[in-house]
């Protein structure tokens, strides 16, 4: 039960509180304590829950072995507030836990939390429908040059060429699809990383989890394409970045003992001074970098981390939905956090705390927090970025699958289509993507999509009534000439080809020519004399 990973889901701090409440009541040794003379059945000291319910948290994987026991002793002044405890005098709420021998106990009611009401985000209407190749217009002509007619190609013309009639060919007009606009483009990125965000999360739907209108397509953009050598993000209203001095203090904790740049007087806790000036800009922010808007979509990633390759592409996706700036400093920060963790040089940051932990403890709540402080937040803020700092390198990658199928995606609809009159072809069930093929299926394809035809218009030549023999024998050899795979597909054998075609009349000798006279019967005159 200590392993278990609560399921993902909308509220999940919420599921996780009253699970680590169902495992504290039901695990935590109960029995006899005296106090002031006095004996108190089924009652606990202060420090033994401490020590119980750290290991129980140390245990979870939901939480890992990151918790410390001032965490722990602050969940278990939250448990005193909220009443899933109280002392032995039966007084909560006001009171402070105490990490020493004072008595507490269970109180009889169930101290669960009730689910608020599941919002519904679907009829926002904000995810836009993505543009079908269906939306075209026409080319329009080119100025100072007079329209060209629509060629209509008749069988005589075609004759001509080929030697082959095969009737008309209908007029056709080259149209394409209509240009494709930046909010456009902004609205494939936010509607496409959406999905793949679902998917990954294994969600049916993202309602509960992820507000549409709290997501801005434009922000994806700018964090896919506005970066620099190193995949930072760079802004272009510089009053949004954070000021050069904090700046310059990360630059010098990040290379310490080489990057005091200013060359400042390095005194003994100098770089401790530094910490808490980099601490101290991060905790005043007005939110969370991970914003309270994406709150529940951080909190889903965390039962993730089991399979690391799938939490990673889910932080990869849902950190595209940050504002360019929070991404920035997010990006910036983590940063820090990894080198100063393994930067051997740097002398300790804190005499009794070890750096990692430090680090972790000092910017967690910077980093994830929800806007009404749920009462898990520093626990689940704490095994999220020790995460996030050590796959800082990849969780800021952009997911090759969706880059390459947005890209996909706007190329096809860039594409220009010929359009024959009269045509009614409905293009809005085109598929949105194209397959990729190798290229001997490429040219199957066309040698059948070019036979065919050529087939048709072969068995129409045979079985054309009207057309003197000899001018179907003509045409034949003509066809025999220009597509003789055609042809010879047809007329395999000889018996085939006498089988379909007419017999010619045999040609006679000269000498035989006679032979072509009625025959006259010979008559001899006889002639007598008086």
């Amino acid at each position: 039960m200590n392993g278990k990973v609560i399921g993902t889901g909308p509220y999940r701090a919420t599921k996780l509180w009253n699970e680590t409440i169902k495992l504290f009541r039901g695990g935590l040794p109960l029995r006899r304590h005296w106090a002031n003379f006095r004996s108190y059945d089924c009652s606990f000291t202060g420090a033994e829950a401490v020590d119980y319910l750290h290991d129980l948290l140390r245990r979870n994987y939901n939480f890992g072995p990151e918790v410390t026991r001032y965490q722990t002793l602050q969940l278990l002044r939250k448990f005193l507030k909220a009443h899933v405890i109280e002392d032995i005098k039966g007084r909560h709420g006001n009171e402070d836990f105490e990490d020493n021998g004072h008595l507490y106990r269970f109180p009889p009611l169930s101290p669960l939390k009730s689910f608020p009401t599941k919002p519904l985000f679907r009829d926002c209407g904000d995810l836009p429908r993505l543009i079908r190749w269906d939306d075209y217009e026409e080319l329009p002509q080119r100025e100072n040059i007079a329209p060209l007619k629509s060629s209509v190609m008749t069988s005589d013309l075609w004759n001509k060429r080929h030697s082959v009639a095969i009737g008309d060919v209908n007029e056709c007009k080259l149209i394409r699809r209509k240009e494709i606009t930046t909010k456009q483009v902004d609205h494939i990125w936010k509607s496409m990383t959406a999905e793949h965000l679902q998917r990954v999360l294994g969600l049916k739907s993202l309602d509960g989890v992820l507000n549409p209108t709290h997501v801005n397509g434009k922000h994806i953009v700018h964090n896919v394409f506005s970066v620099n050598k190193t995949g930072i993000v760079v802004l272009e209203n510089k009053a949004e970045d954070m000021p050069y001095w904090v700046v310059s203090a990360m630059k010098c904790l990040a290379n310490w003992p080489n990057g005091n740049g200013s060359k400042q007087p390095a005194y003994p806790g100098f770089e401790r001074d530094v910490l808490k000036t980099v601490a101290d800009y991060f905790q005043r922010l007005k939110e969370p970098l991970l914003t309270y808007h994406l709150y529940e979509v951080f909190v889903n990633i965390l039962s993730l981390q089991q399979q690391q390759e799938v939490a990673t592409e889910a932080l990869q996706l849902s950190t595209l939905l940050l504002p360019p700036p929070n991404r920035r400093r997010l990006q910036l920060l983590l940063r820090l956090m990894a080198r100063v963790c393994q930067n051997p040089h740097l002398p300790p940051l804190n005499d009794a705390i070890a750096t990692r932990t430090l680090m972790v403890q000092m910017f967690s709540h910077c980093v994830l927090g929800s806007v009404d402080e749920m009462d898990l937040d520093e626990l689940l803020s704490t095994k999220l970025v020790t995460f996030m700092m050590e796959h800082h390198n990849t969780i800021f990658q952009v997911p090759a699958k969706l880059r390459s199928q947005v890209q996909e995606h706007l190329s096809h609809l860039k594409r220009a289509q010929i359009k024959y009159a009269g045509s009614d072809t409905d293009f809005s069930a085109s598929p949105a993507f194209c397959k990729q093929i190798r290229r001997v299926e490429s040219e199957e394809q066309r040698v059948i999509g070019t036979q065919t035809p050529l087939q048709a218009l072969l068995e129409g030549l045979i079985a054309d009534r009207e057309l003197p023999a000899k001018d179907k024998r003509k045409r034949l050899k003509q066809f025999q000439r220009s597509y003789p795979d055609v042809y010879n597909y047809r007329f395999p054998t000889e018996e085939s080809k006498a089988a379909a075609l007419p017999e010619k009349a045999p040609r006679l000798k000269p000498h035989l020519m006679f032979l072509r006279k009625p025959f006259q019967p010979f008559q001899r005159s006889w002639s007598f004399r008086a």
